[in-house]
């Protein structure tokens, strides 16, 4: 009788630890909005997926606002169309106008909105998420782009997206995706580029899901480990419980 007690309070904790290590696994892979790829050149042109995890449960994302940086206009962007959202492009008139393809540009995108349509029909269900496109350039010459971002919920909730980086460099509760930008190689050292070839950077499909997935990959590795571990845990107390003297019997 006493071994069974102790054979179930052993499955009770192994249990208890399989569960802990899934829920860390899964907060570890909670994402947030974001920009891929996270690094591109000075100078050149990219697109840029916002990668928009719906975070909630009971509630679905409806709209999508992404501030383009006023301190590092981009004279050109276009939007890639999503089936089901309806996308507005702001403009801005520059306080300094930037040169583009040696004409100067006084008017820049702002601001970006994707917003679903259809009501519920086409939004961003729980446990999905949607990557919205951009192509723009020329990229300016600076270290990085803060994209703020307002994430709108079906039930009236807005998240915004839009903390910097922090100094000591710990992630803020709701960071804004940044892309930092590397400076152009020297024209000297590059390498001669052939007839008819432009400067536009291509980022293939897979650019623009690696990054995040690598964090996912992680948290799913560990809560499998915690889940063999509970697994293995409760087998070896099962069989402690059989191999156990038959109730009644006296050793002679």
């Amino acid at each position: 009788m006493m071994r069974a007690r102790s054979v179930a309070r052993l499955a009770a904790a192994t249990l208890a630890g399989t569960l802990a290590a899934v829920t860390i696994g899964v907060g570890v892979s909670s994402a947030h909005v974001s920009v891929n790829p996270r690094e591109a050149t000075q100078g050149g042109y990219a697109k840029l997926a916002f990668r928009v995890p719906n975070e909630r449960d009971n509630a679905g994302t409806t709209k999508v606002e992404v501030a383009l940086p006023a301190d590092a206009p981009l004279a050109s962007v276009s939007v890639r169309p999503m089936p089901g959202w309806t996308v507005q492009v702001e403009k801005t008139t520059l306080a300094k106008p930037i040169e583009m393809h040696g004409s100067q540009v006084t008017e820049a995108p702002s601001k970006i909105t994707w917003t679903a349509e259809g009501g519920n029909a086409n939004m961003i269900k729980p446990g999905q998420f949607q990557e919205f496109e951009i192509s723009a350039g020329p990229l300016p010459e600076v270290d990085t782009m803060i994209f703020k971002a307002l994430q709108t919920y079906s039930n009236g909730e807005v998240v915004r997206w839009i903390e910097e980086p922090s100094a000591d460099g710990s992630e803020p509760e709701h960071p804004a995706p940044v892309l930092k930008l590397a400076k152009a190689p020297a024209k000297d050292a590059a390498a001669t580029p052939a007839a008819g070839s432009n400067n536009i950077a291509t980022v293939s499909a897979s650019d623009t899901t690696n990054t995040d997935d690598g964090r996912t990959g992680w948290a799913l590795t560990f809560g499998i480990a915690g889940l063999v571990a509970g697994l293995a845990g409760l087998g070896f107390g099962l069989l402690a419980w059989r191999r156990r003297p038959a109730a009644g019997s006296v050793a002679k």
